[in-house]
């Protein structure tokens, strides 16, 4: 990605700053020593926070970096459901942000590549069966919040 060799070029130059992240939430290393780091959003995020989540994952690549210039890292956004299903996962504020190829994994893709290929649809059958079973709980525990 463009982005990250550039990152990559300036990464040791000038006086380093230290910053405060903001957490990744999923980071997992490969056998060939690539970092993937994920920052998981809800299926509707808000109009305004995409330009924050490029920041996010642009400075989590620098931070990598400037401790090793030659690191494999890879940063993404993952939205875990995809509320269009069964359409393609369509946000128009990510228009123009995100680099929908390198930076956006939804749904299957996400958890294909966290559980392995065809991962995805055992794990909605597990959440539909927990669902059915508890429901009855979860509707009591929501009454609470009934106003009458």
């Amino acid at each position: 990605m463009v982005e990250i060799e550039k990152i990559r070029a300036v990464c040791r130059s000038g006086k380093m700053q230290k910053v405060k992240l903001t957490k990744v939430d999923v980071l997992i290393t490969n056998h060939d020593d690539e970092l993937f780091l994920f920052d998981i959003k809800t299926a509707k995020p808000n109009a305004g926070g995409f330009k924050e989540f490029k920041r996010t994952l642009l400075e989590w690549v620098a931070a990598v970096l400037a401790n090793d210039p030659t690191a494999k890292v890879h940063s993404f956004i993952a939205i875990p459901y995809n509320p269009y299903h069964p359409n393609p996962y369509s946000r128009w504020t990510m228009r123009g942000m995100l680099d929908l190829e390198q930076e956006l994994k939804v749904a299957e893709e996400f958890w294909d590549f966290l559980g392995g290929e065809n991962c995805y649809q055992p794990l909605l059958d597990v959440f539909e069966q927990v669902g059915i079973e508890l429901r009855p709980e979860i509707d009591s525990y929501f009454t609470k919040f009934i106003k009458e």
